[in-house]
């Protein structure tokens, strides 16, 4: 981002992201799901989908930060309206009502038939998932499978040192929006900076529980990542793994080493080693 004449964030609190900027930034505050939602015609719900494909409404019920703040349907709309005077889309109209936004994505889309309806449901209703219903939208009309080539198609790293780092949210985290500090499923609490490893990894490389530590990447012809000054957690994690929490590790992964086919990153797969730290001065 740091290459382009303009960015522009809207966000409900500051992330590391509105530090990576372009010539000029600019940051626009919005109301968080749990703020109240007021425009022409009263309070707005939006609709949100968790992990199980069901959709259901959200209303905040808490006054909002700032009297300023605004939705971000409305900024959006907003920015819209300024930019394109002569527009067909009925901008205002849209944020005075939530509901006819939904109208307009229900025109588009049949999943969402009834879409007001159904949202106002307990529990909101579930997106179609034909796989689950065993329907196979492929030529064959069968499931389909792309064999994973194993472990071969990974890099191989000729060290006996090295471990294999997986990135990880804790449960105070929804991607990368961190909310508190806590991780009540792993044990810690009021921290980020650690490193769970398994305990005879540990002890093979004569690092203890609690111990300050460094992670280093090892990939060949990649330039020197690391990630300094994070606490060793002796973990129940298989032997040769080791886990962080992103996006503070995502300094270990170079834009270079990503899957062939997906482009994704290689987040669950990264190799490295830890070294620990041999003195104060060091920390």
């Amino acid at each position: 981002m740091r290459g382009l004449e303009l960015t522009v964030h809207i966000g409900t609190k500051l992330n590391r992201s509105h530090l990576l900027v372009g010539q000029e930034a600019i940051i626009l505050p919005c109301l968080g799901r749990t703020e109240q939602d007021i425009q022409a015609t009263g309070p707005q719900s939006i609709t949100v989908e968790d992990s199980m494909t069901m959709v259901h409404a959200s209303r905040g019920k808490l006054p909002p930060a700032s009297e300023h703040l605004r939705s971000e349907p409305a900024i959006i709309a907003g920015m819209a309206r300024a930019t394109l005077p002569g527009s067909k889309v009925p901008w205002t109209d849209l944020i005075a009502d939530y509901d006819r936004i939904r109208d307009a994505i229900e025109a588009v889309f049949p999943d969402f038939e009834d879409f007001n309806r159904r949202i106002r449901v307990p529990g909101g209703f579930r997106l179609p998932l034909p796989a689950t219903e065993r329907i196979w939208k492929t030529a064959s009309g069968k499931a389909e499978f792309l064999p994973f080539q194993g472990l071969d198609e990974d890099p191989v790293i000729a060290a006996s040192d090295i471990l294999k780092l997986t990135t990880i949210r804790s449960h105070d985290q929804y991607n990368t929006t961190i909310y508190g500090l806590d991780d009540r499923y792993r044990g810690v609490f009021g921290r980020r900076d650690v490193v769970f490893v398994n305990e005879e990894d540990l002890a093979t490389r004569q690092i203890e529980h609690g111990d300050i530590i460094d992670v280093e990447t090892v990939l060949p012809g990649s330039k020197k990542l690391s990630l300094n000054g994070f606490t060793a957690i002796a973990y129940n994690m298989p032997r040769g793994s080791v886990a962080a929490y992103y996006p503070e590790a995502n300094c270990l992964i170079p834009l270079s080493y990503h899957d062939i086919q997906s482009g994704t990153p290689s987040y669950k797969s990264i190799p490295v080693r830890l070294l620990r730290r041999t003195s104060e001065s060091d920390r």
